[in-house]
C-alpha cells in the first residue's frame, strides 16, 4: 500500500489524540482535535458501538507510532524485526529505532516544522551528515553523528524561515544543536525517558506476535 494523501488531521480524530502532523497547527486553536473531537465519519457522533477486539487495539496501535513516525507498513514491520532481534527490551528498541530516523532527528532539532516537511527536506538533499549527502529520511544515526544544513541551502528562503523560528521548540536531551541553528550532534542514544509516553509498545509486539 501506497503513502495516504489524504487530509492528515483524519488520522489524529481517528486515533482521539494529536500525532503532530500539522507542524505549528496543531499548536493552535485550529488543530482538527481541538475543534472537533469525534471521530471522522457520519456515524462517529453518536450511537452504540461494539466493543473493540484486542486485534484491532492493537492494530491501532501500530497505526497509531506509524502514523506519528511516517514509515511506510513494510518499513514498519522491518524495523520492529530489527528490534526484536537485537538484544534488550524489543519495545524499548523500536522505540529508539524510530527516534533515530533521520527525519525525526531532523524534526526534533527544529529543521522541519513537522515530520512530513522534516523527510522533503532530506529527499531534496538539503542535510548532511558527518559532512556527506543524505537524501534517505529512514536512515538511522547514531551517537556522535552530526546533521547539518548544507552550505548552500543555508543561503535558501527555506532555512532563513526556519532559522527565525529555531528555539521555539525544545530540543530533547539526546539531542543538541548549535548556537547558529545550522547543525545538531546526537549526544547519545535516546532513553525510555526520551520516548512519546502515548505509545503503548506492549500493544504493538502483541500485535506482531499474532501474525
Amino acid at each position: 500500500m501506497g503513502r495516504y494523501t489524504g487530509p492528515v488531521c483524519r488520522q489524529c480524530r481517528a486515533h482521539g489524540q494529536k500525532l503532530f502532523l500539522k507542524g505549528e497547527r496543531c499548536f493552535t486553536p485550529r488543530c482538527a482535535i481541538e475543534r472537533r473531537k469525534s471521530a471522522p465519519g457520519q456515524h462517529s457522533a453518536g450511537g452504540r458501538r461494539r466493543r473493540p477486539s484486542d486485534y484491532s487495539v492493537h492494530l491501532k496501535e501500530k497505526q497509531k507510532a506509524r502514523w506519528m513516525y511516517g514509515p511506510l507498513e513494510r518499513q514498519f514491520a522491518r524495523i520492529f524485526g530489527i528490534a526484536s532481534k537485537t538484544p534488550g527490551n524489543t519495545g524499548t528498541m523500536l522505540m529508539q529505532l524510530l527516534e533515530r530516523r533521520l527525519d525525526n532527528v531532523a524534526y526534533r532539532v527544529g529543521f522541519g516544522e513537522s515530520r512530513k516537511k522534516a523527510r522533503q527536506l532530506i529527499s531534496h538533499g538539503h542535510l548532511q551528515v558527518n559532512g556527506k549527502d543524505v537524501d534517505i529520511p529512514s536512515f538511522i544515526v547514531k551517537a556522535g553523528d552530526k546533521v547539518a544544513w548544507k552550505e548552500t541551502s543555508r543561503k535558501t528562503e527555506l532555512f532563513k524561515v526556519l532559522q527565525a523560528n529555531a528555539g521555539k521548540r525544545s530540543v530533547p536531551r539526546w539531542l543538541s544543536l548549535s548556537s547558529d541553528g545550522t547543525s545538531a550532534q546526537v549526544a547519545t542514544l535516546p532513553e525510555p525517558s526520551d520516548f512519546d509516553s502515548t505509545i503503548d509498545t506492549r500493544l504493538i509486539i502483541e500485535h506482531y506476535s499474532k501474525r
